[in-house]
């Protein structure tokens, strides 16, 4: 089980949390439902960031992904399940955001957890082959590294983590690995 995995989870046991939900012009996966994404064209796309609609958007593996601005009038803390380059931006945007780095416990766990949810071969490889690139940006940006070999735990991790960052101010912190 993977980020998606988590972020679900977190959302469904801290009322405090809204999951934003990001779009992309990716075709959907073989047993996704519709509701994991809003699936666009990419012109849909490419009009939405002309229109500034989007807290960050990327290009990733040849498909264009974004989430959209927030509701200021939520008062809600909102999780982003998104790639680092998006991560970037939201960190110039936003530099007091909290970063979690979550990763698979190995390669060949994350290269069973890609198979498992369809991927195809060819976009297997190619996200194997940028996942040293990603990771080192990922951990250089982070505020927070969660290794996910065992799905409760780095659940519990996170939650616990956030509940810290709510009671006291929020300063870029030293970095934190866990194991979850």
């Amino acid at each position: 089980m993977g980020k998606g995995t988590i972020a679900s989870r977190l959302v469904a046991e801290d009322d405090r949390l809204s999951l934003s939900r990001s779009w992309t012009t990716r075709a959907p996966r073989a047993g996704e439902h519709g509701d994991e994404y809003v699936f666009v064209t990419r012109e849909a796309f490419e009009a939405a960031i002309d229109d500034g609609f989007f807290l960050e958007w990327a290009q990733f593996q040849g498909n264009l992904y974004g989430t959209p601005r927030p509701d200021p009038h939520v008062v809600r803390d909102v999780l982003l399940e998104i790639e680092v380059q998006g991560a970037e931006q939201v960190r110039r945007e936003h530099p007091d955001a909290a970063i979690f780095l979550v990763l698979a416990p190995s390669m060949e766990q994350l290269e069973q957890r890609l198979r498992g949810r369809g991927d195809g071969d060819e976009h297997v490889q190619r996200r194997l082959a940028s996942t040293p690139s990603e990771l080192a940006r990922g951990r250089a940006l982070a505020d927070y590294v969660i290794i996910n070999d065992d799905l409760e735990r780095a659940t519990r991790q996170i939650l616990s983590i956030l509940e810290g960052l709510r009671r006291s101010p929020r300063t870029p912190s030293t970095k934190e690995t866990t194991h979850g």
